[in-house]
């Protein structure tokens, strides 16, 4: 039997299949959008498909809660394309 990956987004807290969540990932103070979800570093996830959770993400600051560190603008822009484009 094969486990389930599943992780938690970071915004509204419900537990998913990795692959309906995006990873951010922090490596060497470097934030980067994981689109391939096998870089190394720590990852934060966020639903891929809920305009409410990307909302959440900004107001709530919920990425700078995860890796207790400020989030750079372009993250956050690489972020909004991405929802933009599903």
């Amino acid at each position: 039997m094969n486990k389930i990956s599943e992780r938690r987004c970071v915004s509204c807290r419900a537990m998913k299949h990795k692959t309906e969540l995006l990873r951010v990932t922090r490596f060497n103070n470097s934030f980067e959008l994981d689109l391939t979800q096998k870089k190394c570093g720590r990852g934060a996830y966020i639903c891929k498909f809920d305009d409410d959770c990307i909302k959440k993400v900004f107001k709530k600051k919920s990425l700078e809660a995860s890796f207790k560190s400020a989030i750079p603008h372009e993250i956050y822009e690489n972020l909004m394309e991405e929802f933009s484009m599903n």
